[in-house]
C-alpha cells in the first residue's frame, strides 16, 4: 500500500474493544485504542494520548474498496486536544486506521468493524399478558446473529429473571397477576457470529406491568394479601412469646431473689425522725408502754367493789378511794405517805408503788 499508511509498521495487540499499539519512537509508552461500531451506522475510535499532552494527533482511515486514505472529519476533543474520531460506517467492512503525530506514525491497524459491534436498543416494545406469563415483542434489527434478551423482576425480587430468543418474541412464565413487575430488554450478539469483543446494546426503558396493564410505576412497598396475613400471624405469635417470656422471667426472679421488705414499715420513725440511726431510735422507743402520769394534787387509786376485797381493774365499775397504809394489825388506818419527789405513785391491791419516767408495769 502507498501513502502515509504502512500496515504492520508497528506491532499491535487486539484486546476486547481495545487496541494496544507499540511505543512512539522507542519510548516504550503504549497507546490505547478503543473502537465501537454502533449498529453498523457509526464507528467511534478513541485513544488515550496522555503521553502526548501537547500534540494534536491525526487519524487517517479507509474502508475496503477505497482508493485513498481520508482524514478524520469529526474529531472528539478533550481539553482542547484530539482524543477520538467519529466515522460513518458502511456495513460490515474492513477498516484500516493510522494515527500520526506530525510526520511520525504512532499506530496502524486493520480490522473488521463487526468485531466491535454494539447493536441498537430494542424499540417499539409491546406486552401481551396471559394467565401466568407475559410475551414481549419488538422490532427485529436488519441483521442476523443476534439474541433478544428480556429481564423481569417483581417488587419482591432482588434479582432479575432473564429469558432470551433469537427473535424479538420472548415469553416469560411463572408470574403472579397480583404482583407488579419491572421489565426491560436489550440485544446481544452471538459469539459464534461476531466474536468475543462485541458489546450488548443499552437496556430499553424500564416498563411497569401490573395485572396485565402498563403502569407509570410500581409501588416498592406493595404487599400481597397472603404476605400481609402471614406477617400479621408472625407478629402476633412473637408478641405472645415475648409476654410469656416476661412472665416466666418475673416468676423466676421472685423465686431466686425474693423481695426485701421496706424497713420503714417495720420501724416507724427510724428514718423520718432519727435519720436511720437505729441506736437512737431504739433508745427513744424502748419504753413503749409508759403509764400515764398522775396530775399534781391527785393520788393513785385502786379499784374495789366491796370493803377489803380488791378487784382487777378489768372488772369495771369501781369507786375511787384514797389509799391508806394498813397498820400492824392489818386494818386500814392512816393514809399512805406520798411518793418521793420526781416519782409517780400507783396503787395496786392495797399496795402503793413509786415509779419514775423510765419504769413501766406489766399487768
Amino acid at each position: 500500500m502507498g501513502g502515509p499508511f504502512a500496515p504492520w509498521a508497528a506491532a499491535a495487540l487486539v484486546l476486547p474493544g481495545v487496541l494496544m499499539a507499540a511505543g512512539h519512537a522507542g519510548t516504550g509508552d503504549s497507546l490505547q485504542f478503543h473502537i465501537a461500531n454502533f449498529n453498523f451506522e457509526t464507528v467511534q475510535v478513541t485513544w488515550n494520548a496522555s503521553q502526548f499532552p501537547a500534540a494534536n494527533l491525526t487519524l487517517l482511515y479507509h474502508f475496503t474498496g477505497d482508493t485513498a486514505y481520508s482524514r478524520c472529519a469529526h474529531y472528539i476533543l478533550r481539553r482542547g486536544r484530539t482524543a477520538g474520531c467519529l466515522l460513518a460506517a458502511r456495513g460490515d467492512l474492513i477498516l484500516s486506521l493510522s494515527l500520526w503525530d506530525g510526520a511520525a506514525s504512532l499506530f496502524n491497524q486493520t480490522l473488521w468493524t463487526s468485531d466491535f459491534l454494539k447493536p441498537s436498543s430494542p424499540t417499539h416494545l409491546s406486552f401481551q399478558w396471559h394467565q401466568d406469563s407475559v410475551t414481549v415483542t419488538c422490532s427485529n434489527l436488519s441483521y442476523r446473529g443476534l439474541l433478544y434478551e428480556v429481564q423481569l423482576r417483581s417488587t419482591f425480587d432482588s434479582e432479575w429473571q432473564s429469558r432470551e430468543e433469537e427473535a424479538c418474541h420472548v415469553t416469560v412464565g411463572g408470574l403472579d397477576a397480583d404482583k407488579c413487575y419491572f421489565l426491560r430488554a436489550r440485544v446481544r450478539t452471538q459469539e459464534s457470529s461476531y466474536g468475543p469483543d462485541t458489546y450488548p446494546s443499552d437496556w430499553s426503558e424500564v416498563a411497569h406491568l401490573h395485572r396485565g396493564e402498563l403502569r407509570e410505576s410500581c409501588q416498592d412497598r406493595a404487599f400481597s394479601p397472603k404476605f400481609v396475613s402471614m406477617s400479621t400471624a408472625v407478629v402476633v405469635l412473637t408478641l405472645l412469646l415475648l409476654l410469656l417470656f416476661l412472665w416466666k422471667l418475673r416468676s423466676v426472679k421472685e423465686l431466686v431473689m425474693p423481695s426485701v421488705p421496706d424497713p420503714k414499715a417495720s420501724f416507724p420513725g427510724l428514718f423520718e425522725a432519727h435519720r436511720g440511726d437505729f441506736q437512737e431510735w431504739i433508745h427513744d422507743t424502748q419504753n413503749v408502754a409508759v403509764p400515764s402520769k398522775v396530775e399534781p394534787g391527785e393520788h393513785a387509786c385502786v379499784l374495789e367493789d366491796a370493803p377489803g376485797v380488791p378487784l382487777p381493774a378489768a372488772q369495771a365499775p369501781a369507786r375511787v378511794t384514797t389509799p391508806v397504809a394498813p397498820d400492824d394489825a392489818g386494818h386500814h388506818g392512816r393514809p399512805r405517805s406520798p411518793p418521793p419527789p420526781g416519782m409517780d405513785g400507783i396503787c395496786l391491791a392495797g399496795f402503793s408503788f413509786g415509779i419514775s419516767d423510765n419504769s413501766y408495769v406489766t399487768l
